[in-house]
């Protein structure tokens, strides 16, 4: 396919360039503005005809064991090898070019035009190889988008629970990933239970308290501004306080930087009659663990900060400074969307997580989007909270009932997101499937 590149002071230019070239049956890969004016990269319509007629692909629409010959799924497969063959020539120009400068470096002026010529070349092939990809990827969405179409009609079982994913704040990967793994000839209830299963099977919670209150340790609550870690804190402190008495637990907090940021835990220690220690950094820290060593459970609260502000890395580093080992629960607000949340776990991830904690379960139309994260970044999971009183709105992490929350949660305030039949193909199709879904256990 000999690709052509078009440049004029405007787009009307450009076109009239191609047209008077390749004629009025040019095919466009891209029309954008570039510094100067317009660039248009194009080629005949007789080569993508030659090309379609030169080789032919077969496509498996497959789910009723029926195979149809069509035309996107050749050009795709044809766009494939192509792109494969063009990054052969691309790297034999880089070959060839690093050969031509270490021949002529005796010849200054030589060698740089022809630096330029190479780095010209470069620079096109490059630019035609991620056009190609582009169209690749419109081609896949558009078969994905048909072949969802056809599963409509021929199993809207997978359809419903397309749309019930959908509809319960999982992503459109996750939900799409599911729903073609599907099991053929299920009723609802039955499917529902499957997704039910599979979803448990990959969310993994802690069975009881023995790996918290019971085992002990150092355990910090990490995580950014207002997601609750010090009303968690206390909750969790209460919890122990209930079971094992005051004498073995200490209290830490390294909010220092808000104004009265300490003083909150100060007062639920107060009330647990618990002693809380303000530290700043890492010396500080050290000291107070010291103090603490022969505590049963230490409980760190730190300060809360947007997961872009460097303070981040800089509590992620005072916390990984401990010679005393220390595990990190990052506290998520089941409220955020599943970008906010998948942007928050990057932010804390630092040296690895240890598990995380699900905050503000109440106030949240939808928790799948929650969930979702937590699978796709295998995080163990153990506490929900939902609500401000301690103890009382803080519970172990039952995934059982935590799914079946997530897939019946019906809500006025989620009718107007969810997505109507006709729209689930498209949604379908612009879906990418990646590693961590694809990976999913028990299917």
């Amino acid at each position: 396919m000999n690709i052509k590149r078009f440049f004029g002071k405007s787009s009307r230019e450009a076109l009239t360039m191609v047209r008077k070239e390749l004629g009025d049956d040019a095919v466009i890969l891209s029309n954008r503005a570039v510094s100067g004016g317009n660039e248009i990269m194009a080629f005949r319509e007789e080569e993508m005809n030659a090309m379609m007629n030169s080789e032919k692909a077969v496509h498996a629409f497959n789910y009723d064991q029926a195979k149809h010959d069509d035309e996107p799924t050749a050009l795709l497969s044809l766009l494939n090898k192509k792109i494969a063959e063009e990054h052969q020539r691309f790297d034999a120009k880089k070959i060839d070019s690093h050969l031509k400068d270490s021949n002529t470096q005796t010849h200054t002026h030589n060698a740089d035009t022809s630096d330029t010529g190479n780095v010209a070349t470069s620079k096109q092939m490059a630019l035609m190889l991620n056009e190609m990809r582009n169209m690749r990827n419109v081609i896949e969405s558009q078969l994905a988008t048909i072949a969802w179409s056809n599963i409509q009609q021929r199993e809207p079982i997978k359809s419903e629970m397309l749309g019930a994913l959908l509809s319960a704040g999982f992503s459109p990967a996750l939900s799409r990933y599911l729903a073609e793994k599907l099991p053929a000839n299920l009723d609802s209830k039955k499917a529902n239970a499957w997704v039910k299963h599979i979803l448990g099977k990959n969310l993994t919670t802690i069975e009881n308290e023995t790996e918290v209150l019971d085992q002990g340790g150092v355990f910090a609550l990490i995580g950014p501004t207002g997601v609750g870690k010090t009303t968690t804190t206390a909750k969790l402190a209460a919890r122990y306080v209930m079971k094992h008495g005051t004498q073995n637990l200490g209290l830490i907090t390294t909010d220092a930087y808000r104004v009265g940021g300490h003083e909150q835990l100060r007062i639920y220690g107060k009330i647990l009659g618990v002693m809380v220690y303000a530290v700043k950094d890492e010396t500080d820290l050290a000291i107070a663990l010291n103090e603490l060593k022969n505590k049963h459970t230490i409980l760190i609260d730190t300060v809360g900060v947007s997961q872009r502000d460097r303070m981040v890395t800089e509590q992620t580093a005072l916390l990984s400074s401990s010679k005393t080992p220390i595990k990190k629960l990052l506290c998520l607000n089941a409220t955020n969307t599943g970008e906010t949340l998948t942007d928050v776990i990057m932010a804390y991830k630092g040296k690895g997580l240890d598990g995380c904690i699900i905050t503000k379960l109440d106030e949240a139309a939808t928790i799948g989007s929650a969930l979702d994260v937590i699978i796709r970044e295998k995080l163990k999971l153990y506490y929900v909270t939902s609500g401000q009183r301690v103890p009382e709105d803080i519970n172990l992490a039952n995934k059982t009932e935590l799914i079946s929350l997530a897939l019946n949660l019906k809500t006025p305030a989620n009718r107007p997101f969810q997505f109507l039949a006709e729209e689930l193909p498209f949604v379908a199709g612009q879906a990418r499937v990646t590693g961590n879904i694809s990976q999913l256990a028990e299917i």
